[in-house]
């Protein structure tokens, strides 16, 4: 039962679950942004870190932009490359959130990100990505899941964030955990549960210190963090 209210709750898949409306609300956001420069200028380039192709085709982003759009996506992930070749208003390079060297300062309109930078190492790692964002954008839009929410968001389990570590590795070695499958192998569950370093608010304004900083926010508390530059 509490899996199924929590299912309810944070499968994105599911336009009646809260977390879909959640991201449809932040969509509509960005896209309002987006739109406010599309009066400026015949097109806007978008760099999406750590973004998959499904993201920006099942979000109907292109409808109402009424200007030309270029998304760039930048993932770890080889395989999403092919994209390219389907659609040909979305292009995927392979490379790393950390170091984004085969970029020019400025050369992206905008910087997109969405729940990808507590995935990409400890502190320091997320400096480095966030320096890079500033870098290569004229203007970011970068999410974050709270660390302080009750209910962590990738392993769908209340306070599982604050759970000793050898509790959440024996967790993931007998069960499936939201969007992790059950893994037996504990060092393997070990990598999974210690990939994922979530951030308060301090910790993520003082990665973007110029920003303006937005809360996404689920029975009154906040769910998520938005720093946005450039609007």
């Amino acid at each position: 039962m509490l899996k199924q209210s929590l299912e309810k709750i944070y499968d994105h898949r599911s336009s009646n679950s809260l977390s879909a409306k959640l991201r449809a609300k932040r969509q509509n956001f960005f896209k309002s942004l987006v739109l406010s420069i599309a009066t400026q200028q015949n097109r806007v380039k978008i760099l999406d870190v750590g973004g998959v192709p499904e993201f920006w085709k099942e979000s109907e982003f292109f409808k109402e932009i009424t200007v030309d759009v270029e998304i760039y996506i930048v993932n770890i992930e080889p395989s999403y490359e092919k994209y390219g070749n389907i659609d040909p208003k979305i292009q995927v390079i392979t490379g790393d959130a950390r170091n984004m060297k085969n970029f020019k300062d400025k050369e992206f309109d905008i910087v997109f990100s969405n729940s990808v930078i507590e995935h990409v190492g400890d502190y320091n790692d997320q400096r480095q990505m966030a320096n890079e964002v500033m870098r290569i954008g004229k203007r970011y839009f970068i999410q974050t899941p709270n660390l302080f929410f009750p209910i962590e968001p990738h392993f769908v389990f209340p306070l599982f964030q604050f759970l000793p570590i050898e509790l959440r590795v024996k967790l993931l070695n007998n069960f499936t955990l939201g969007w992790s499958k059950k893994e037996p192998d504990r060092q393997k569950a070990r990598s999974i549960v210690k990939s994922i370093r979530l951030l308060t608010k301090k910790e993520f304004v003082n990665l973007f210190p110029q920003a303006k900083l937005y809360e996404e926010k689920l029975w009154g508390l906040t769910k998520s963090f938005i720093v946005y530059r450039g609007w």
